[in-house]
């Protein structure tokens, strides 16, 4: 079955005249997300206004939106957990690992409301989107809300993942965050300023086993260039289209398509960030027995 055939009845196709059928509807939506421009689709599709374009690049948007739980999704049952730790142990040697997190900012064009809030730390417009990803470059849980001012931290600590980490609702086992999330003990950061042989080799085995969210969001944001260039929608409607291209990310990894390759430069996070909060003694303890089990 093609994806214009499963989403078809969200797409509320009617017998009007001149209605666009669901295959023309996705492929506009697929030139755009590939592109990131509306004249672009105006240009490739004949008979496609730029007007006609937009509304429909976010009526498939929100189709693909409302699948987003059967393709993005957090391991919860024992075999998947275990299959998970063990694709991230054998990446460096990092045990207990079940997702790896980070922030990464969608740039947008100034919105009338509210400006001033989505300018992020590097002086542009933008969403910040919280991803985690598994050790198979799969999205497993997205935050797709915030302004690019806001701390990768907080929209961990507000997010619906991380209120079920702190309440302990979910699996046993570690996420794997920078130094921009506060330390506690299902989410370990790095050492800042390593100074033994364990915390240096914690660190090195931990920034090489996390690298797989910034390479994932790499690929995400190469196969859809609407993701690195600037959007012109309304946020709220960006979202759509963000949590859209998460659901078709995770379909090319199911299907083993080929990743995007290209020269460019891709912003894929907020290196640099630090966090703000007294690291947490749980997480101090846990991060330290984690770092003499590496060393050892």
């Amino acid at each position: 079955m093609t994806l214009s055939d499963n989403l078809a009845i969200d797409l509320n196709v009617t017998n009007r005249n001149n209605a666009v059928p669901p295959v023309l509807q996705v492929c506009t939506a697929l030139r755009f997300y590939a592109s990131g421009s509306m004249h672009n689709i105006s240009g490739d599709l004949s008979g496609i206004h730029e007007s006609t374009a937009c509304r429909i690049v976010r009526q498939v948007s929100l189709a693909l939106q409302r699948h987003m739980n059967e393709y993005v999704f957090f391991p919860m049952d024992a075999a998947s957990i275990r299959e998970t730790k063990i694709k991230f142990h054998d990446i460096s040697g990092f045990p207990n690992v079940i997702g790896a997190v980070d922030g990464t900012h969608v740039r947008i064009q100034a919105p009338t409301v509210d400006e001033f809030v989505y300018v992020n730390r590097k002086g542009y417009h933008s969403l910040n989107i919280q991803v985690v990803c598994d050790a198979n470059m799969r999205f497993t849980n997205c935050v797709v809300r915030w302004p690019g001012s806001t701390h990768d931290s907080r929209i961990f600590r507000e997010s619906g993942l991380g209120v079920a980490f702190e309440n302990g609702e979910m699996p046993e086992g570690y996420l794997l965050g920078d130094s921009g999330y506060a330390l506690r003990p299902f989410l370990l950061t790095p050492f800042i300023n390593p100074i033994t042989r364990e915390e240096r080799r914690y660190n090195n085995v931990h920034s090489i086993t996390r690298s797989i969210v910034e390479r994932t969001i790499g690929a995400w944001k190469r196969r859809f260039r609407c993701m690195h260039e600037e959007n012109r929608m309304q946020p709220h409607r960006t979202c759509a289209v963000v949590a859209a291209t998460m659901v078709l990310h995770n379909m090319a990894r199911n299907l083993g398509l080929p990743e995007i390759e290209n020269e460019e430069d891709i912003d894929i996070g907020d290196a640099g960030q630090r966090n703000e909060h007294i690291e947490d003694n749980n997480g101090r303890a846990i991060r330290q027995m984690v770092a003499n089990e590496i060393a050892n």
